[in-house]
């Protein structure tokens, strides 16, 4: 089977387009924790999507954990990589068994289609031609090794032994299971690439050199610093998609490259603008369009202040603890800033500053028995937010 061939079904023009169709399910969106390695590996799509124009668009958890859509050349033909996200540690190298490995209930048969490779060549039903990946972060083993070379690269032809080796397994394995468009096993292996990505830290390295090279081909260069805001902006955008439903906010899951460059200029834009003001001035002046009295505001620059000491003493907060803490603060603050600009609920500015710090109180009860007190930091952290413009408590101008 050549690459791209559909063998049954109804016609091109019968399937739907991913960004019309809902998904078959939404489990991801429903419970996402410990989703930090998804997430940075989404921001680093969309990193790409900035350095090339071919790709259009970023769903974060529709038909898959991650999906890209490209153009491929020809007017209007698209196609839709579909990748699966496994940040599970397993004690070992990724094998055909582990990817034929059906899912099964205790005492029950295992259950046909279930497997992640099945799971995978199922995501073959709609209009757009399909790729699929797999991004894991412990490697695979020699059985799987051909995949992580570029699809259609020397060592990955269907005639080669690794590949006739392969396609074998798989029809063994799971005989007979094919997509909805009639594709089954060489057709996946043709379009298969396998990812390996091996800690989220390095792919943090990754994400923030690339932008920074970024910025200077777009002629504005930045600092690590503000360069890492803008990071944190990426990956609350990642995690807001993802966390959302497709009904009623399918327009929250697809990042496209449009509004993501949008995004970009303005971000830049405000950190430049920041960059003259003293330290907490943008904090001041954001407080200050709220209408929130002077006493609050100064409260708030001193916590403010309080945290960004508190941030650079290593005896303070050991790093991951102080990072888990200022994810949790982006993550909730965003999601309250959304619900505020939507009219829901319907706040003054005041009244929606009192709901941030109430949540941060929240987010500190939540602490197991036991441990110190987090509040100032956390509040600090939301001010801290606020004065990097990622932030404002006023309604914005209809």
């Amino acid at each position: 089977m050549t690459e791209g061939t559909t063998t049954g079904g109804p016609t091109a023009s019968a399937w739907p387009s991913v960004d019309d169709i809902a998904p078959q399910e939404e489990g991801g969106p429903t419970a996402r924790s410990g989703f930090n390695y998804q997430d940075e590996i989404a921001v680093s799509f969309l990193l790409e999507m900035l350095e090339d124009p071919v790709l259009l668009r970023v769903h974060c958890e529709t038909h898959d954990d991650v999906l890209l859509v490209r153009a491929d050349g020809a007017a209007g033909s698209r196609t839709a990589e579909y990748i699966q996200v496994k940040s599970n540690e397993l004690d070992k190298l990724w094998s055909v068994s582990d990817i034929c490995s059906q899912k099964k209930a205790k005492g029950e048969k295992a259950k046909p289609g279930t497997s992640i490779y099945e799971t995978s060549l199922g995501r073959d039903q709609h209009i757009e031609a399909s790729r699929f990946r797999l991004v894991t972060l412990r490697d695979v083993n020699s059985d799987l090794r051909f995949l992580k070379h570029p699809c259609g690269a020397p060592g990955r032809e269907p005639d080669c032994e690794d590949f006739k080796t392969l396609c074998g397994e798989l029809e063994k394995r799971c005989a007979g299971f094919q997509s909805k468009k009639g594709n089954g096993a060489a057709f996946w292996l043709a379009n298969c690439l396998w990812d390996v990505r091996h800690n989220e830290q390095a792919i943090c390295d990754s994400n923030l050199k690339r932008l920074l090279i970024l910025a200077v081909k777009r002629g504005t260069p930045l600092l690590p610093e503000p360069a890492e805001e803008i990071l944190n902006g990426l990956r609350a955008w990642a995690k807001e998609a993802g966390d959302a439903k497709w009904q009623p906010h399918r327009d929250k899951k697809i990042i496209t490259r449009d509004a993501l460059c949008e995004w970009l200029e303005q971000r830049i834009r405000e950190l430049k603008e920041g960059a003259g003001v003293i330290s907490g001035g943008k904090l001041v002046s954001k407080m200050q369009a709220a209408k929130l009295p002077d006493d609050v505001i100064e409260l708030a620059v001193e916590m403010r202040r309080d945290y960004g000491m508190a941030s650079r003493s290593s005896r303070y907060l050991e790093l991951d603890e102080g990072e888990r803490l200022r994810r949790r603060v982006r993550s909730d603050v965003m999601s309250l800033r959304a619900r505020f600009v939507a009219g829901q609920p319907a706040l003054s500015s005041a009244e929606f500053h009192s709901l941030c710090v109430d949540r941060m109180d929240a987010v500190n009860a939540e602490r197991p028995p036991g441990t110190e007190d987090r509040s100032a930091f956390l509040k600090g952290c939301m001010y801290d937010i606020a004065d990097r413009c990622q932030l404002r408590f006023d309604r914005p101008a209809s």
